[in-house]
């Protein structure tokens, strides 16, 4: 018999149970005792859920309020120093770790976060040091286990493994120069020997055991790292898949498969192609294999025609039993199901599979590969096989313009006028900004009244005309506000906007969109990704209006603000049947005629973000050069239709760009912003490294954090910032937008941010 197999569901519920019930924790209207039940309702409903559509093996222990990462920390006593003897709760600490405190006496800031792998999840990042003191405070793994249990479900538990956990950390600030996360591993596996062998206790048969660094090129030189954590960890644990997802194992299966471990996951999904040398490695052993055959990152229906066929491959070479049909990775990244969308169409809705529908599949496959007889696998895969026929005929359509207008660009629409040195003068005579130049990433809060206005709209309790005269009132709110405080670069505030994504994709021809299909970014911040669906193009303006209208409110400068081309494909679902380039270029030649409309409409600053182009990098850097060349011509498509006095700008988070830093350089962005206050500006060091010689806005607080950061703090990491850089390309603005933040930090957080801007210039003339 083939099994099938589940290696994670979504945490948020299906109505957004956890969210509520973890925003209602902080503002103190609920208790602990409250959110604990919330979370047990939510791990109950998605446990019977996946076991109902007839899985094997339901996963457990991957459930979290803020982030699996942070769990595991909290767990294994990885505890910063600056969150313990606070009088907090545990709890309390927790959350203070991932997102900051600064109330009762208590002002901690929330750790760094880093993107999980290549997608838009965000983790909290794990801190160490040698005095890193490993004790299991609670074994989430059993907890959960057993609460399943109770439940009448058997689970199989999923840990975050040991080699993943220390590589994906980082150096506490008290660290030796030159320590190594990684040297802590023979210190570290007690710990999860006491962890795994309490499983086995209690009557795990298997666990899911977490290593996705084995998926990186860096994993090649950690060899005898998971030879000597597994040849420990396998006489005491449970039988253990060593899971990995998102990229292909290459030459790692030779020494993964020397393991002593029972079974082994590999992405089929995003690396089809590692099956043969997978199964070739494996075959003398007696290694189970788990297939992810059925995505756990789009939402697209999975062809059974094709997976079975995969599946077949694996069963002729290993025989039933040694096969696993299998989510490619954990479902966390897929919305709930797709019994929440009322207003798809009929069609739309046959072309998608999310989070329950996925389990639904992996099923009916392990079915099929199985021999099964059973009518209702037959109605399922004849219903799948009708399902994509027409599908593909709908992709078979395309527009001949956009496709044309893609393959007519040239070389030339990828480049300014002028190299950066003539732009930059221009600039500033137009602009006359002052030294130092204060401006925000572009999000001012979304207000609950905001959230109503819109929602009224859309319910038709407002007209247009009440709506639009709202979204003005809020505009010039926003714009007095910055005046009154005396920022120099304004933006609008971008009330009238749902999402950075979503509201350019409503304005786009090619997308759809869902009403409940929430996916979890970080902590409680939940996006619903639009959905490519065919060739993408812009039929009228969609910033231009509110822009102007800004702009005809001051006699500063007002900057625009879109979302680059790389990043509304990355944070969408985008098309499985064309490549990322091509929908990526289409993207980016709509973004291009709006910001010409912009610089037509009297525009002189447009900010275009890019914060997702360091995200959809490959994890295997032979794959590189080949997506940097497409992300950063889209980005220099979408902005180099200007005149010289126009300023572009860009944004940047939560990214690593030590090894790409060539191709920053290349994007010859005027200004980019980027996060540093979370990283202790660590990143800066590149820039000065490279010679960066564009203007730089380094993030000087935390908007992910509800903290409002001193003057003086402020002021200490303007201080550090001009040790590195020049004075002549420093901008002042915070990490992000501030679109998840209330007024009253905000306006408390920008007054200093304004106060330690003026202190530079008084010190640094």
């Amino acid at each position: 018999m083939v099994s099938s197999s589940v290696l994670g569901f979504p945490r948020i519920g299906a109505n957004r149970e956890v969210k509520k019930a973890v925003e209602a924790y902080w503002a103190g209207k609920i208790s602990a005792d409250d959110l604990t039940k919330a979370a047990a309702d939510v791990k109950k409903t998605s446990w019977s859920s996946v076991k109902a559509k007839g899985v094997d093996f339901v996963p457990s222990g991957e459930f979290s309020l803020y982030d699996h990462v942070l769990d595991h920390s909290a767990a294994f006593n990885v505890i910063p120093k600056r969150y313990v003897g606070l009088g907090l709760s545990p709890l309390d600490v927790y959350f203070a770790m991932g997102r900051g405190r600064q109330s009762e006496g208590v002002d901690v800031p929330a750790s760094e976060m880093k993107k999980w792998f290549d997608s838009n999840y965000h983790f909290v990042v794990p801190e160490f040091s040698d005095e890193t003191d490993f004790k299991l405070n609670f074994n989430k793994a059993l907890e959960e286990f057993k609460e399943a249990q109770a439940a009448g479900i058997t689970t199989r538990p999923v840990v975050l493994g040991p080699v993943s956990f220390l590589v994906l950390g980082k150096p506490a600030k008290d660290a030796k120069p030159g320590f190594q996360p990684i040297s802590l591993l023979p210190k570290l596996l007690p710990v999860y020997k006491t962890l795994l062998a309490d499983l086995k206790a209690a009557g795990a048969e298997w666990v899911q055991v977490d290593e996705p660094v084995l998926v990186l090129d860096s994993a090649a030189s950690l060899e005898k790292e998971f030879a000597s954590a597994y040849a420990e960890l396998a006489p005491v644990a449970p039988k253990i898949l060593l899971t990995t997802y998102f990229a292909r194992l290459d030459s790692n299966i030779n020494f993964i498969a020397k393991l002593p471990v029972a079974g082994l996951h590999i992405d089929l999904d995003r690396a089809p192609g590692q099956l043969d040398g997978v199964i070739a490695a494996i075959k003398p052993t007696p290694i189970v294999l788990s297939l992810g055959l059925v995505s756990g990152r789009n939402i697209w229906k999975t062809d059974f025609a094709a997976a079975i066929k995969l599946g077949q491959k694996a069963i002729d070479a290993l025989g039933q039993d040694r096969v696993i049909i299998a989510t490619s990775s954990s479902l966390l990244h897929t919305p709930v199901t797709l019994a929440s969308e009322n207003k798809l169409t009929p069609e739309q809705k046959d072309w998608f599979s999310f989070a329950l529908e996925k389990a639904a599949e992996v099923a009916t496959i392990a079915a099929v590969l199985s021999g099964s007889q059973d009518s209702a696998v037959a109605a399922a895969l004849e219903a799948n096989k009708v399902s994509i026929a027409k599908r593909r005929d709908f992709e078979s359509n395309s527009d001949d313009t956009v496709r044309k207008r893609v393959a007519a660009i040239t070389d030339d629409q990828l480049e300014r006028k002028s190299p950066f040195a003539v732009r930059k003068e221009i600039q500033a005579k137009h602009l006359n900004l002052p030294k130092f130049p204060t401006t925000t990433i572009g999000s001012f809060p979304q207000t609950k009244e905001i959230r109503q206005a819109r929602a009224k709209l859309g319910k038709g309790e407002i007209t247009t005309e009440q709506y639009e005269e709202f979204i003005k009132k809020e505009i010039e709110t926003v714009v007095r506000f910055q005046e009154k405080i005396g920022l120099d670069l304004l933006v609008h505030g971008e009330p009238e906007r749902n999402d950075m994504v979503q509201y350019f994709g409503e304005q786009l021809h090619g997308f759809v969109f869902t009403q409940n299909a929430w996916v979890q970014s970080y902590g409680s911040r939940y996006v619903r990704p639009p959905i490519i669906v065919s060739d993408v193009s812009r039929s009228s303006p969609m910033t231009v209006k509110w822009s102007s209208y800004a702009q005809s409110l001051t006699s500063k400068p007002m900057k625009g603000m879109l979302t680059g081309p790389v990043t509304i494909l990355n944070w969408s679902f985008p098309r499985a049947d064309v490549s990322r380039e091509l929908q990526s270029k289409q993207l980016a030649l709509a973004l291009r005629d709006e910001v010409i409309d912009l610089e037509k409409a009297g525009i002189s600053a447009i900010q275009v973000d890019e914060p997702a182009i360091r995200e959809g990098l490959p994890l295997r850097r032979s794959d590189w050069d080949a997506y940097l060349k497409w992300a950063v011509d889209s980005f220099k498509l979408s902005t180099a239709g200007v005149t010289d006095q126009l300023q572009t700008h860009s944004h940047f988070c939560y990214s690593d760009f030590d090894d790409i830093f060539p191709s920053i350089q290349r994007l010859d962005a005027d200004v980019i912003s980027i996060e540093a206050s979370k990283s202790d500006m660590k990143l800066l060091n590149t820039f000065k490294q490279y010679g960066y010689s564009n203007q730089i806005g380094p993030g000087v607080y935390d908007i992910h954090s509800p903290r409002v950061p001193g003057s003086q703090e402020i002021k200490d990491r303007l201080k550090s910032m001009l040790d590195i850089l020049p004075d002549s390309l420093l901008f002042v603005n915070p990490d992000c937008g501030l679109k998840t933040r209330g007024w009253k930090e905000t306006e408390a957080s920008l007054a200093n941010l304004v106060e330690g801007a003026k202190w530079a210039r008084e010190n640094y003339a």
